[in-house]
């Protein structure tokens, strides 16, 4: 259901009379525009408006020949029908919108006269941060002491941006309940007695604003765009009936809107909660029968050694290795013979069968980053970087750029990304610590990619499921994000840093278990997702 165009719907049948029945016996609008013009003669002769606010009213009518003409002040006529954007029911009329508002430009005060408290609210545009169909103002609380009363907008009006980007994007407009002044940024339009401010609201809810925009390097609107634009209006009683109809329907979208935000925050703790329990080893059942993950563990280490015989991996100066003694107690043991109990720094205690490592321990590659590429307009490698590591948790190659074909050389085999590699986003304020998994799917070409310089490379040894060293750096990544070093703008994580962070590591048949259990569950809830995503 898509709740952004059911809304526009709503509006757009209310307008036209096609979202409740006409009453024959209601005061047509031909009357109320009468009982309009003499309200705004008494209103000069009180001094509420001044002469020249009427000299641009007008009348519009149906000529004998079924058109829609204009007459103005000067006696003079003309034919609009190449204006009216839709036939009105019965009963109703077309007028101007400045026929029958009073309307008001905002106006700009010194900002030694703003106090944190004083006589009169003074809002700006950019303190109405609401959501559509909101009556309410967040502000900072400005108020001002010192105003001029003609400054004041009445209560029971209607405020709107005058001039940004709130025009642009055609929100921002607001019931007020309570009088104020407005800055210079911002409009409001006030209906004359007797017209419905509710129905006149949801008019203006319905116009797109950004399609009257007058301005030309910034988005502005000024009386001229807002007096002319043309009105339906309906008879009084039905004006009621018609705003009291789109109160409650839009109640009932706003209900569904905030339950899909419920849902959607709902499913993000559900995610959340299930990586937490898949880590600590509480998603699935143990099996007595696995394979121990320390046995694992020594098998990689063995691989390991014999890839440092043949020169094709580096040992690791600082290795180390951590077990549980026959207290129960966690121990890390150093190269150096050094033995150090590490419990406190665990973040919690995993399953019987399961080991602690560290992270470089479980990879069967050196965990570092990519090089600085040279980039050119084509070639036949790709440069994985960091934008192609998506906030949303996909990876998108799409925006990698091609390596020059001169520097291809530089690049060993084991460089180029492979199906479950681990990147990890190494630099950048607000991208610093993300993590993504990359598979060979995402690269429907197939085109050879490598990782450039802020990306860093984790690759899962044989028997280790790197989807299972993804689901507990995804836990794990704000404090992986918290691990940045240097100043706050130029912040990154080394290659050591996350070498040495640490995890627990289940058998490999509980891995499989985990990853099946966890996959399974993530679709089911992006099935769910994917749906709200629908009702915007």
């Amino acid at each position: 259901m898509d709740t952004k165009a059911l809304r526009q719907k709503i509006l757009d049948l209310a307008i036209r009379g096609k979202l409740v029945p006409q009453n024959p016996n209601d005061e047509p609008a031909s009357v109320l525009l009468d009982r309009i013009r003499a309200e705004k003669q008494q209103m000069v002769k009180d001094g509420k408006l001044k002469a020249k606010d009427l000299k641009n009213d007008t009348i519009i009518f149906v000529g004998d020949d079924n058109l829609h003409y204009e007459k103005f002040n000067d006696g003079s006529i003309e034919c609009i029908e190449n204006e009216i954007p839709f036939a009105l029911p019965k009963g109703w009329k077309w007028t101007r919108f400045g026929n029958i508002i009073k309307l008001m430009s905002g106006t700009s005060y010194p900002i030694e006269q703003e106090k944190r408290e004083g006589k009169k609210l003074y809002v700006k545009v950019g303190d109405m941060n609401l959501p559509e169909n909101s009556f309410e103002i967040v502000t900072s609380m400005q108020y001002l002491d010192d105003y001029s009363s003609s400054h004041l907008v009445p209560r029971n009006s209607v405020i709107f941006p005058k001039r940004g980007g709130a025009i642009a994007t055609n929100k921002k407009k607001l019931v007020l309940r309570e009088e104020i002044i407005v800055d210079l940024n911002t409009m409001a339009f006030t209906p004359i007695s007797p017209v419905y401010l509710m129905y006149c609201y949801y008019w203006f809810l319905s116009i797109d604003i950004s399609e009257i925009n007058s301005g030309t390097s910034i988005p502005q609107i000024n009386n001229k765009d807002i007096n002319p634009l043309l009105f339906p209006l309906p008879p009084v009683k039905e004006q009621y009936r018609i705003a009291s109809t789109i109160g409650t329907l839009l109640s009932r979208i706003d209900s569904i809107n905030k339950n899909k935000a419920e849902l959607s925050q709902f499913i993000e703790q559900t995610k959340t909660k299930i990586l937490d329990l898949a880590i600590r080893g509480k998603l699935v059942p143990q099996d007595p029968n696995d394979e121990p993950a320390s046995v694992l563990l020594e098998r990689i280490r063995k691989e390991k050694d014999e890839l440092i015989k043949a020169g094709k991996l580096k040992r690791d100066k600082r290795e180390s290795v951590i077990f549980r003694g026959e207290d129960n107690s966690y121990y890390e043991k150093f190269s150096d013979g050094t033995i150090k109990c590490i419990d406190d720094e665990l973040p919690f205690m995993s399953p019987k069968n399961w080991v602690w490592c560290e992270l470089q321990d479980c990879c069967s590659k050196e965990i570092k980053r990519g090089r600085a590429p040279k980039y050119a307009d084509e070639g036949n490698i790709l440069a994985f970087a960091q934008k192609c590591n998506r906030k949303t948790g996909e990876i998108d190659i799409s925006t990698a750029l091609w390596l020059d074909r001169a520097s291809t050389n530089r690049y060993s085999t084991d460089e180029y990304m492979l199906d479950g590699d681990i990147v990890i986003n190494s630099t950048g304020t607000g991208t610093l610590g993300r993590i993504g998994i990359y598979h060979n799917n995402d690269n429907p070409h197939h085109i050879p990619i490598v990782p450039d310089s802020h990306v860093t490379v984790v690759r899962a040894a044989k028997n280790i499921e790197p989807s299972y060293l993804f689901f507990y750096l995804k836990f794990m990544q704000r404090k992986i994000e918290e691990m940045g070093e240097g100043s706050t703008n130029q912040k990154e994580l080394k290659p050591l840093t996350i070498q040495k962070i640490r995890l627990p590591i289940p058998p490999y048949e509980e891995q499989q278990r985990i990853v099946k259990l966890v996959h399974s569950i993530t679709r089911k809830l992006s099935s769910i997702e994917e749906s709200l995503t629908l009702m915007h």
